[in-house]
């Protein structure tokens, strides 16, 4: 088999490091046309990035997660109890950046389990940094092995529309695809106002030699119809037990058109949460309704609008084909049967 060479992108590289001082996040709302780093000595700091967007997608798992170190170091000289109300707060500050997507939450309390356990350990903020590392190499071998599941759905010569950053969910699935020695496209919505599809996603996958277009919008069901369309794939911000899939605004709309069309809608998540039986479950963000009158720090409404920015949206599970997972590929009405407490 001819496996053609490639590189995994600068964003899956090179994001989020941990410094002696700091926590320095790749900002990627300029990224790729600068490639500057913000630097966060605080974890207020690390939140307020969060928050403003500096960081999406897995990003924020892996900042936040970051950022419980540096509560850590800041701990380290108080004793036992002192230390955990400091995590505590710590915690609570970052897992409300970003309410819908659950992966801040995921790091920022397995970690705070570690810390109640070694609250009274002289190298506290060491064993905190080693098991950020740790929650790290997890989350990454999880990403690895929902990619390769989510590539079995691929088929040779595909060309796959998705939607928003879908950061390691839809990268692992390609590596895994290149290495089966599969040719494929991408066509990457822009998705407004961040344009997080035509720069984070575009950019990455050209980076890994993947021929990739950006549509905008409003261009998704005119591909499907054109036959420009094999395949439509996302990642899931969350997905619910009862098969939900929770994703960047605009999900839903290209769900309803691959329906019609009769595309499948390949949803990526390492695991559901099985905490959500559905989407009453799960908060959806409201941002600031300025933001979607902005676009790359310009605006683009006229000063007599007004503005809503919805982040997420509720894709039901009769839109969903199938949904990826690290555990392996299922029918959206089945996931209780593999995930069910």
């Amino acid at each position: 088999m001819n496996v053609p060479s490639f590189q995994m992108p600068t964003l899956s590289r090179k994001s989020v490091v941990l410094a002696p001082d700091r926590v320095r996040i790749l900002d990627r709302r300029v990224f790729p046309f600068r490639t500057e780093f913000v630097d966060c000595a605080t974890v207020e700091d690390v939140a307020r990035a969060v928050e403003e967007m500096v960081t999406q997608s897995s990003g924020p798992f892996f900042a936040a997660s970051a950022g419980m170190v540096l509560a850590a170091r800041e701990a380290a000289p108080r004793r036992a109890d002192g230390r955990l109300v400091l995590m505590d707060a710590a915690a609570k500050r970052l897992i409300a950046t970003r309410p819908t997507n659950n992966l801040i939450a995921k790091a920022v309390t397995a970690m705070l389990g570690e810390a109640r356990k070694l609250a009274g350990d002289e190298a506290f903020a060491e064993r905190i940094e080693a098991g950020m590392y740790n929650v790290w190499e997890e989350k990454q071998a999880g990403g690895r092995q929902l990619g390769e599941n989510a590539a079995a759905t691929v088929g040779d010569g595909d060309t796959i529309l998705t939607h928003c950053w879908a950061e390691a969910t839809l990268i692992e699935t390609l590596a895994a695809v290149l290495r089966l020695g599969k040719r494929v496209e991408v066509i990457c919505t822009e998705t407004r106002p961040y344009l997080q599809g035509s720069r984070l996603t575009a950019h990455s996958v050209a980076e890994m030699g993947i021929p990739v277009t950006v549509i905008t919008d409003n261009m998704g069901a005119w591909a499907m119809d054109r036959g420009r369309v094999g395949r439509f794939m996302t990642a899931a911000d969350r997905v619910t037990m009862s098969g939900h899939v929770i994703n960047n605004v605009g999900t839903l709309q290209l769900a309803i058109a691959a329906k019609a069309y009769g595309i499948p809608y390949v949803a990526m998540v390492q695991d559901p949460d099985r905490a959500a039986p559905g989407p009453e479950a799960v908060p959806i963000e409201e941002r600031d309704p300025e933001e979607s009158l902005h676009c790359l720090g310009m605006r683009t409404a006229t000063p007599l609008a007004r503005g809503w920015y919805p982040a997420f949206d509720v894709t039901p599970p009769h839109l969903v084909h199938r949904i990826a997972t690290s555990k392996g590929v299922f029918a959206p009405d089945r996931l209780d049967l593999h995930f069910g407490t």
